[in-house]
């Protein structure tokens, strides 16, 4: 039985009980014959008990045998328990059965204790552990009621006479071994001789855990505090009075029973419930608890037995005899069906007391033998004819729709929980009670109540379509409102809402429904930060209902950075808050936005937004300055800083010290833009600040945090401990170079201010002069690839402008025109820079497009181009523009010529172009052909053929070159000639000798006489060479077959010989060398005979 038994009403008041048809009667038959009823029930009369077990029905008969029998009612297990007798009890534990009964031999009542768990070997019964008289004194006296703790632990029995004995710790002496009769020594208790003991019960110790369950079931009027208490009571009913006996505890033992009520119960009509000793008597059921009496339901009629069956109550009248006009309505029926009105009869009635109402009620003619509650589940009555009825508990569907059919839709409930339904069911009978409220009974407010209770289980959309008419508008604002606080609400519930709010003008509850905080702050078990409604439909909504301000609000709470922006800026055209909000992001989500809205801003706020990127791109960070309270509307902040200081003021800029000021007081004054201009910008003012993320006190971190909650603020960072960052890196400039489309005066200060401060590179001569703090560069990016690029873009684009806009404002704060003249001596000092990296061949295509001259001969000269720079002016004197054009040829040729001789060609050519080249650089043309010719630039025959190209020249401008010229080359000529005589003269010697040595016919005489090492006079043994040198034998080292003398000479021509062999083969080396020498390459290859035909005819072999 559940803890519902002991709920109840509050008061002995007779309710109106509700009486319904939850139990289908069917008879059970034999399996073995169904024609009649179980075979062990056949001989009802012999039938001294029946008990349930955990192995199944247990029956007794008044021979003393016990069977077990299954779900069948078919016998398992048979046993005789006490021999020439009778049982009288029996109760059973996890296994443990305990019996009482009466035997022939033995006057005292005997109690036996089994074990169904095990069986003797010899006899196949259930294993006897324990059998002992039960004898408290010496007259015997019947056993009335028996009582077993759920452990063992307690035994208690009562007695005729009115004792009541307890055997303490029971499973102890089982656990032990022991003779049979080895039983703890029971102890009277009490003592009543004028009242029998009539029931006994234990109440078991309550369990930690369930005190906390069994908070949400349902108590009786009295809440008794015994619910906390671990101790084992014991309840005991006489005729007269309900008394309880703590059992176990501190202070067991030491008082005797207490009364707790003054009503008593006939024998079988107390029953032990969970909690409370169930009392029947004619007038009332009573719930009797250890602190006294407790509920008490009223039912009137006589009584003849009381059980528990599941969480319901079985009451079971005595035989009377049915009348027609009885106040029971079921013997009315019967009196009504049968027409018997003489005859006796027995009523059954099954209570539901948690619920209040009749489960089942009926007649039984032949009178009630046994309530069985099988452990299986099953509820049976047994008759005196042996005819046993199942009572069939009808599913809980079917009980449902017979209570909906009556329209008790508030009981359905309460039956569901004791079913324990699960949340779906329960929700569905919430649904058909608001449908019944909504349609029968028109109570929209009671059936939307039903209907909040059905959140999760029902579709939303089946209530909201119910509640879309205008009068329950209200009812459905109450219901969306619900579903957005248990997270359940969608996108098209979160817009029909705020809708409504819209339409209805409700601004306050608007304001509610929108600052409701997450659900992670009320449930724990939620996740964190979850809101309780789709927070991208409640911008759309709102900005789409014109409410910019809420909508705001959200994107700024819950970090909607973008949504915010877009707010802002296209909705609320509030440039300044926007701009504002950009500083309190971090690098990344400012990056993203002014992406997008940086043309916007810089329409609107040109110089604000112009130090914002500037910042963006040259510090690490941008932070918060002074202290915003989260609530506080940003306008209010616009409003408070307007006409003071402007938005700068809360970048983390370079700024000058401010006295008299501490850090968290002090204001900081924003400059204008014309501060950052990098022409106005004091080298020493950037070095004293020593980091540019700090505004007036050195030290002084600002952290980029995320919004604060609506009761925080931001403070300023403390002087002490400033905490260590992490070096992030900065934002690429070009990002935002589409946005200055039409605001070029701040492209050019947005340029050379991120240049300066983050490279420390400048085109301003006086920046120039000043060493920039080390501290302001980027130590992280100077071998960054990435950086690099974003250097050269920018230094790209500020030459384009300097060349581009020659009328642009020196100063944003001046109207007075700048002259070219400052933009082009910028560009000029960009160019001749050795450290300002910027793209040569797009600052060389600037230049020649914006004919700037100066420029494009710089580049040229720094990119080797020296051909074009002499092109560059021999075109402007072509043009007539530029009339000391031809002397910029001459001068620059003089600069390059000598490391670039070919580029005297080039002048020749270009002198003698024209008559009036040649009569102005007369003498210029003679010095140019005597270099020419004297540094071998040209062949004579190569300047004769320039000359002689046109008839500029004539023969006049070369005649005292050409005599020279030729003399000299005859001189050459004769010196020729005469080492070709003596090459042939030597040629022909060696061929003679050649010639002589291989003559067989004519023997080679020697006439040398002295040795050729020692220079002694020659004697035998002495060696002749062919060569004409002779040696004494014992001067030649190791008898040497070569003559030392000429043995180095030819060692020197073999290894000419080898080495010019082996560069035969080396094709490629010849291919270049021809390239480079021509002719002279081929005659040497001829002379070094890598051209001979025998060294052909071995590559081919």
């Amino acid at each position: 039985m559940t803890s519902n038994l002991s709920a109840g009403t509050a008061n002995a008041s007779a309710p109106a009980w509700r009486q319904f048809s939850f139990f289908d009667l069917e008879t059970v038959k034999d399996i073995h014959g169904l024609n009649s009823s179980p075979e062990i029930f056949k001989a009802t009369l012999e039938i001294s008990t029946v008990a349930s077990s955990s192995a199944g029905v247990l029956v007794a008969d008044i021979h003393g045998s016990i069977h077990l029998l299954n779900k069948d009612f078919e016998s398992i297990s048979s046993w005789v328990a006490h021999t020439g007798g009778r049982v009288t009890h029996m109760v059973e534990r996890k296994g443990i059965l305990v019996t009482l009964g009466e035997e022939n031999v033995i006057q005292s009542p005997l109690i036996k204790i089994w074990d169904l768990g095990k069986k003797d070997k010899r006899t196949t019964a259930p294993l006897l552990l324990r059998s002992a008289k039960v004898q408290p004194s010496n007259r015997p006296h019947p056993v009335s009621t028996i009582a077993l703790s759920s452990n063992l632990s307690h035994l208690a029995i009562g007695l005729g006479d009115g004792t009541v004995l307890i055997y303490r710790h029971l499973d102890q002496s089982l656990a032990s071994s022991g003779s049979l009769t080895a039983l703890p020594k029971p102890r009277t208790i009490h003592e009543s001789p004028t009242e029998p003991i009539t029931g006994l019960g234990f109440r078991e110790p309550i369990p930690h855990s369930f005190n906390h369950a069994s908070d949400a079931t349902p108590k009786h009027s009295r809440e008794p505090t015994e619910h906390n208490n671990t101790n084992l009571y014991l309840f005991i009913v006489t005729t007269n009075r309900v008394l309880v006996y703590q059992a176990s505890g501190r202070g067991t033992g030491s008082s005797a029973a207490t009364a707790v009520d003054e009503i008593g119960a006939a024998l079988g009509c107390a029953v032990m419930g969970e909690f409370d000793m169930i009392v029947a008597r004619d007038e009332a059921i009573y719930m009797c608890a250890i602190e006294g009496r407790g509920n008490a339901f009223a039912y009137e009629g006589n009584k003849s037995a009381v059980h528990i069956h599941s969480s319901y109550l079985v009451i079971v009248s005595p035989p009377f005899v049915a009348s027609a006009s009885a106040a029971s309505a079921t013997i009315r029926n019967f009196v009504r069906t049968t027409g018997d009105d003489t005859s006796e009869i027995s009523k059954v009635t099954v209570f539901d007391p948690a619920n209040k109402f009749v489960a089942y009620s009926g007649t039984f003619t032949q009178g009630v033998r046994e309530i069985i509650s099988a452990p299986w589940g099953d509820l049976y009555i047994l008759s005196n004819n042996g005819e046993l009825v199942h009572l069939v508990e009808k599913p809980t569907s079917a009980k449902l729709d017979m209570l909906y059919k009556r329209s008790l839709y508030g009981l359905a409930l309460n039956l569901a929980k004791t079913q324990n339904l699960d949340e779906p069911h329960v929700a569905d009978i919430h649904r058909q009670y608001g449908d019944h409220l909504y349609s029968a009974k028109n109570d929209y407010d009671g059936a939307m109540a039903q209907y909040m209770k059905t959140l999760g289980w029902v579709q939303p959309s089946y209530v909201i379509r119910k509640f879309l008419d205008a009068q329950r508008i209200h009812n459905l604002v109450t219901y969306l409102q619900e579903l957005h606080t248990r997270g359940l609400a969608n996108s098209d519930h979160t817009t029909l809402l705020l809708n409504t709010y819209t339409k209805l003008k409700d601004v306050s509850r608007l304001d509610s429904f929108i600052r409701t905080e997450s659900k992670s702050s009320r449930e724990e078990s939620l996740a964190p930060d979850e809101l309780p409604f789709d927070l991208d439909t409640a911008i759309r909504v709102c900005r789409q209902a014109g409410y910019f301000e809420h909508a705001g609000y959200l994107a700024k709470k819950y970090e909607r950075h973008e949504e915010y922006l877009r707010i802002q800026i296209e909705d609320a055209g509030k440039y300044s808050e926007a701009l504002l909000y950009l500083r309190k992001l971090g690098m990344d989500a400012a990056e993203g936005n002014l992406a997008r809205y940086g043309r916007a801003l810089l329409s609107n706020l040109p110089e604000e937004t112009t130090e914002l990127l500037i910042d963006l791109c040259t510090t690490a960070s941008i932070t918060n300055l002074g202290v915003i309270d989260e609530e506080t509307p940003i306008s209010a902040v616009s409003r408070s800083t307007a006409g003071g200081a402007s938005y700068l003021s809360y970048l983390s800029l370079n700024r000058n010290t401010i006295t008299g000021q501490t850090s968290e007081t002090a204001t900081i004054a924003a400059p204008s833009v014309k501060t950052a201009r990098v022409d106005e910008t004091d080298g020493d003012t950037i070095k004293s600040s020593g980091n540019l993320n700090s505004d007036g006190v050195s030290g002084t971190p600002r952290n980029v945090s995320p919004p604060p909650t609506a009761s925080s603020t931001i403070p300023i960072a403390p002087l002490s401990a400033p905490p260590k960052e992490p070096p992030l890196k900065r934002l690429s400039p070009r990002l935002y170079f589409a946005h200055f489309v039409d605001h070029m005066e701040q492209f050019v200060i947005f340029l050379e201010t991120v240049a300066l401060r983050r490279w420390g590179q400048s085109a301003d001569e006086k920046s120039q002069k000043h060493s920039i703090n080390s501290d302001l560069l980027s130590s992280d990016s100077d071998n960054d690839e990435e950086d690099r690029r974003d250097q050269v873009a920018v230094w790209n684009t500020l030459l384009e402008l300097y060349l581009t806009l020659p009328q642009i404002s020196s100063s944003s704060m001046s109207s007075t025109p700048q002259d070219e003249i400052p933009l082009r001596e910028k560009a000029l000092r960009v160019l001749r820079s050795q450290t300002i990296p910027y793209d040569t061949m797009h600052a060389l295509i600037l230049c020649s497009s914006r004919g700037y001259t100066q420029g494009l001969v710089l580049l040229w000269e720094k990119m080797g181009m020296y051909e074009d720079v002499l092109r560059f002016w021999m075109e402007r004197d072509k043009e007539g523009t530029t009339p000391e054009a031809s002397m910029q040829v001459l001068k620059h040729l003089e600069l390059y010529g000598p490391s670039h001789p070919h580029l005297y060609t080039l002048v020749l050519r270009f002198l003698t172009s024209s008559p009036e080249l040649l009569s102005r650089h007369m003498a210029d043309v003679k010095q140019v052909i005597q270099h020419i010719d004297q540094e071998g630039i040209m062949p004579p025959l190569g300047i004769i053929q320039v000359l002689s190209r046109n008839s500029v020249a004539s023969v006049g401008l070369v005649k005292e070159w050409l005599i020279e010229r030729i003399i000299r080359e005859r001189a050459e000529i004769q010196a020729d000639h005469e080492w070709v005589g003596s090459y042939r003269m030597e040629t022909a010697t060696k061929l003679k000798q050649v010639e002589e040595l291989s003559d067989p016919e004519h023997p080679k005489v020697f006439h040398v006489t002295r040795c050729s090492t020692c220079g002694g006079q020659l004697d035998l043994p002495s060696i002749h060479f062919m060569c004409n040198h002779s040696y004494h034998q014992r001067c030649l080292p190791d008898n040497d077959a070569e003559c030392p003398n000429c043995a180095r000479e030819h060692g020197v021509i073999r290894e000419i010989r080898r080495n010019n062999e082996q560069l035969a083969d080396q094709h490629d080396l010849f291919v270049s060398e021809v390239q480079e020498g021509g002719f002279k390459a081929l005659a040497n290859a001829f002379s070094r005979g890598l051209f001979n035909q025998s060294r052909l005819e071995t590559v081919a072999a």
